[in-house]
């Protein structure tokens, strides 16, 4: 089974700067952590995509417009509190290794190596509709 793994960014959540603000070399720690984390995923199997996202500023949000032109408008929008950080797509036998997985990926290192206890949704993906449908 498949399952997404999707890295949720919260200011309310989390008392942490930017990403663009933290020194280099805990970038670089956070980074590793990540590289080597998917590297182990890889080489058990259970990878299927891994990708982090730009921040939110550069979000844009598409509507199919009249006469088949998109409308496209500029986000996120001032409510927006919380954004996808990143996601996992994960291949794994059961959902309670996708949780363990999720764990992992939460227990990233931030700033001053402390681990940053992100939350991650997990959801199976749905490769079709069930039978009865």
């Amino acid at each position: 089974m498949k399952y997404m793994l999707l890295m949720q960014f919260s200011a309310k959540d989390l008392d942490i700067p930017k990403v663009e603000e933290w020194p280099v070399e805990d970038v670089r720690i956070h980074v590793g952590y990540m590289r080597d984390l998917n590297a182990e995923l890889a080489a058990t199997g259970e990878l299927v995509d891994a990708q982090g996202l730009a921040m939110p500023e550069t979000a844009r949000i598409v509507r199919a417009g009249g006469g088949g032109a998109p409308v496209v408008s500029d986000g996120p929008f001032a409510e927006t509190k919380e954004w996808v950080a990143g996601w996992w797509i994960v291949d794994c036998g059961a959902e309670s290794r996708a949780v363990e997985i999720a764990a992992r990926v939460s227990a990233a290192p931030g700033p001053g190596g402390r681990p940053l206890d992100m939350p991650i949704e997990v959801r199976r993906v749905m490769s079709e509709p069930p039978v009865e449908v």
